[in-house]
């Protein structure tokens, strides 16, 4: 199962200082080490059904505080804590982080720099808006996650194919169908770490991302440096967006780009990153963002001590070419920076990226990370181990690709 590994070192985190009772969307499997008990609901994003589990367990046990790093959960979480009378962000801020055009608009109110944005239902108000912002734009859904639906579009003949792209993923938001046109930012995207407590906010890490080509924003891959020297840049920044969006307790991941060197909003995630960043960052500075998380949920103060300084990349894998696995290895023992080696298919599955009809999260072959005395050096080991994997894939035929799988 992926989410054993991409979140099981968050949920090993918190269970070793809390006794963790889950409500979840299937019957736990490689989880029940970690549980004292567990509530199976058919959705968790049901706030019904969500609040239903929550008072169940309540019934059960002293509960000290609820939160999840899932980001459909945000919202129903923060407003199962409240009726629980746990500690919680308020969950119309979460809403807020949620629904990127209210972010928009309260970066714009508070002064955070951030792009030119505007909310259309229609092609034709998409027109409209792109003539105001100017291209190249950038096209999203207003509520979605994981760069799903996001694409630019460079000229007014690709507005309507991206239209159509993001507005097919936006029509499967519950919490918005719109569509946001905004400015594009050009420069490189960053994610900042930040942990608030009763409003204070630390910033605990840098993640420098390296993310594909133009029209798409999949990210590639991630490195965090203890000793970033982009910290100091992008600290009062990332501390206004919070402060802006009202988030006074909780894991923050903050996406920024930097133009011109300066930081510009791109949006706020209310919990932690995936992609394993929150396992970089213990590996970079030795703080515990899933135990943080939990300490806040609790209404108790984190321990946000750094205690290493050193680096930690993730390269994520993909195929060249759309079409079947035939061979996925890694030559030779592992070196001792190699921290982590996953692989998410086997051999005889069917790949198709993105301009076949799949995405890049089915197609994605695993990750690997290392670790390293500093970024170039842990970037450096990326390429190294990456040059070791054995990937074969045999091509799709000419009349089994989509046509039009995304827009070209």
């Amino acid at each position: 199962m992926e989410a054993e590994a991409y979140r099981a070192y968050c949920l090993q985190s918190v269970a070793g200082a809390y006794d963790v009772v889950l409500i979840t969307s299937e019957e736990p499997s490689w989880e029940t080490p970690y549980l004292r008990d567990c509530v199976v609901v058919s959705d968790p994003a049901d706030q019904a059904a969500l609040s239903a589990a929550g008072r169940m367990l309540a019934e059960r046990y002293d509960l000290a505080g609820v939160f999840t790093w899932t980001e459909w959960y945000l919202v129903p979480v923060a407003r199962l804590a409240r009726q629980l009378g746990l500690p919680t962000a308020a969950p119309e801020v979460m809403q807020a982080c949620r629904n990127k055009a209210t972010s928009r608009a309260l970066f714009a109110r508070h002064g955070v720099p951030s792009a030119a944005s505007v909310s259309v239902r229609t092609l034709a108000e998409a027109e409209a808006a792109a003539q105001r912002v100017g291209y190249p734009l950038v096209l999203k859904p207003a509520a979605h996650a994981a760069s799903v639906g996001v694409i630019r579009a460079d000229t007014p003949e690709q507005l309507t194919a991206a239209f159509a792209f993001a507005d097919q993923a936006a029509g499967l938001g519950r919490e918005s169908t719109s569509v946001l046109v905004e400015q594009y930012l050009d420069g490189p995207e960053v994610s900042v770490e930040c942990v608030t407590y009763r409003g204070e906010t630390t910033v605990v890490a840098v993640t420098r991302k390296t993310v594909s080509a133009p029209p798409f924003f999949e990210e590639l891959a991630h490195c965090v440096d203890a000793a970033d020297p982009l910290l100091d840049v992008v600290t009062p920044v990332a501390r206004a967006a919070i402060r802006a969006l009202g988030i006074t307790d909780g894991v923050s991941h903050v996406e920024m780009r930097l133009v011109d060197g300066r930081p510009r909003l791109v949006e706020v995630n209310g919990r932690i990153g995936g992609d394993m960043i929150g396992h970089l960052v213990r590996l970079a500075t030795g703080i515990d963002l899933p135990r943080a998380a939990a300490d806040i949920a609790c209404g108790r103060r984190p321990d946000l001590t750094p205690t290493r300084s050193s680096a930690a990349a993730i390269q994520l894998l993909y195929p060249d070419t759309s079409g079947t696995l035939l061979r996925l290895g890694f030559d030779g023992a592992s070196p001792h920076w190699l921290d982590r080696l996953h692989f998410q298919h086997q051999v005889g599955d069917q790949l198709l990226l993105p301009a076949d009809g799949g995405t890049m999260w089915t197609a994605r072959l695993g990750y690997l990370i290392t670790t390293a005395p500093t970024a170039d050096v842990a970037q450096a080991r990326t390429e190294e181990a990456v040059c070791r994997i054995r990937i074969h894939v045999q091509p799709l035929l000419a009349d089994e690709r989509v046509a039009g799988g995304r827009p070209a």
